[in-house]
């Protein structure tokens, strides 16, 4: 593992449009239950623009960022020995469709234990007029040779 990620710049991702049919579809995955999360006219009512989107949905956004350290050909992570250690999202504000959001990622803290590595990794969600809507912070295993 290197141990040098903890001082690397990555790289904004480029804009993901929020789609309203990709928050229905991930609300249906993750069996949201709120009218809010399906219907413009319920989100309307409850106060936001467009439906709003699960807070795991962060993960999408997420999922770029860490697409990139897990690509780092120096990173010395074999994508094979991942498995998904925890996960954690601090909001500003919920994400709704129409949204344009990028995201850039951080790796704040490796540490060896028993051979396998853990990394957690912050991912800082922004939207198109610079203003913070999400951190996504994901710990990741890595785990030793056997």
């Amino acid at each position: 593992m290197n141990p040098d990620l903890t001082e690397r710049a990555f790289e904004k991702t480029s804009p993901y449009l929020v789609g309203r049919e990709k928050v229905r579809e991930f609300s249906r995955a993750v069996f949201a239950s709120s009218p809010v999360n399906f219907s413009v006219e319920a989100a309307h009512e409850a106060g936001f623009a467009d439906v709003v989107a699960p807070p795991s949905f962060a993960i999408v956004l997420q999922q770029l960022t860490l697409d990139q350290l897990i690509g780092a050909e120096d990173a010395g992570i074999e994508l094979t020995h991942v498995v998904h250690g925890a996960q954690q999202f601090t909001y500003t504000r919920p994400i709704v469709a129409g949204d344009e959001l990028t995201a850039q990622l951080s790796v704040t803290s490796i540490k060896t234990l028993g051979g396998n590595a853990m990394i957690t990794a912050e991912s800082a969600v922004h939207d198109i007029r610079g203003e913070h809507v999400v951190t996504a912070v994901s710990t990741l295993v890595v785990r030793g040779d056997a």
